[in-house]
C-alpha cells in the first residue's frame, strides 16, 4: 500500500481506528467538527470512507450530495480500473462492477424533514476489495456479489482510490453550487444508472422509470407511478 492518503485542500483525513467510518464521521459531525472531514479505513477485504458536509440549504436539496459522491466514486473507479470494467450506480445505493454489487453508498444527517436545514450531512461508502475469507469461493455461488479483485481490479491501490474519490467528489460537490451544475450531475448520474426501464426490488418492487430533478426515484407499480425522495436513503446516525 502507498503512503498517504493525500486529500484536496479543505479536506482532512482521519483513520477510523474503531473501524466504522460512517459512525465516526456522524459522531464527529454531532460534536461540531468542520465540514471536509474524511474518515476512512481499509482492510484486506474492504475500503470504507465517509465525508462530513455542512449544507446551507434544506435537506431535500442538500441530499444531492449523495449522487455527487456516488458519481465521484464511479469516476474514480473508471479512472483506475481496467478499461473493460463497467461501473454502474443503483438508486438504492449499489455500486456495481460488471453488473454485480461490489459496494454501497450511505447517507445520514441530524435532520429527516426535507424542508429543514441540517447542521450536518455525512455521505459514505463501503467497497469490497476482495472476497471475505468466510465467503463462498466457488464461481457462481453469489452472482449478485463481487469485489474489485474478482473483477480484475486487484492492482488498484485502495489509498489511491480513496484519494481519487476525494478529488472527483469535490468536483461534483462544487458543481452543485454552479449554474447548471445540478443538471450536469443529473445527466451524469442517469448515464451511469443501473436498471432504468427494468424491474427493481429496492427500495420497493416496481419499474424504475428514472429520476426527477431532485434525484428522487420514479417507480411504476401497476398503473401508478410514485416518487420516492432521496431522503428515503437516510440511515440512523
Amino acid at each position: 500500500m502507498s503512503e498517504g492518503p493525500f486529500f484536496p485542500p479543505l479536506m482532512e483525513g482521519l483513520y477510523a481506528v474503531a473501524g466504522d467510518p460512517m459512525q465516526v464521521a456522524c459522531d464527529k459531525a454531532r460534536d461540531g467538527v468542520d465540514a471536509g472531514l474524511l474518515v476512512w479505513v481499509v482492510s484486506p477485504e474492504t475500503l470504507s470512507a465517509a465525508l462530513v458536509l455542512a449544507p446551507d440549504e434544506p435537506l431535500g436539496t442538500a441530499m444531492a450530495a449523495l449522487p455527487a459522491c456516488a458519481v465521484g466514486l464511479q469516476n474514480a473507479l473508471g479512472a483506475l480500473a481496467p478499461p473493460e470494467t463497467a461501473v454502474h450506480l443503483g438508486w438504492a445505493g449499489e455500486v456495481r462492477l460488471n453488473g454485480a454489487v461490489a459496494g454501497r453508498m450511505q447517507v445520514a444527517s441530524d435532520q429527516t424533514d426535507p424542508d429543514a436545514q441540517p447542521n450536518w450531512l455525512v455521505v459514505g461508502f463501503d467497497l469490497a476489495l476482495a472476497p471475505a475469507p468466510e465467503a463462498e469461493t466457488e464461481p457462481g455461488q453469489a452472482p449478485e456479489r463481487t469485489s474489485l479483485a474478482a473483477e480484475g481490479c486487484a492492482e488498484i491501490d485502495p489509498v489511491h482510490l480513496l484519494e481519487a474519490w476525494s478529488r472527483h467528489t469535490l468536483i461534483w460537490l462544487n458543481a452543485l453550487e454552479e449554474d447548471g451544475g445540478r443538471a450536469r450531475l443529473h445527466g451524469e448520474w442517469t448515464g451511469l444508472a443501473w436498471g432504468i426501464g427494468k424491474e427493481v426490488i429496492a427500495p420497493e418492487v416496481g419499474t424504475f422509470l428514472g429520476i426527477d430533478e431532485h434525484f428522487g426515484l420514479l417507480l411504476k407499480s401497476g398503473d401508478q407511478t410514485r416518487l420516492i425522495p432521496l431522503t428515503a436513503h437516510l440511515s440512523e446516525a
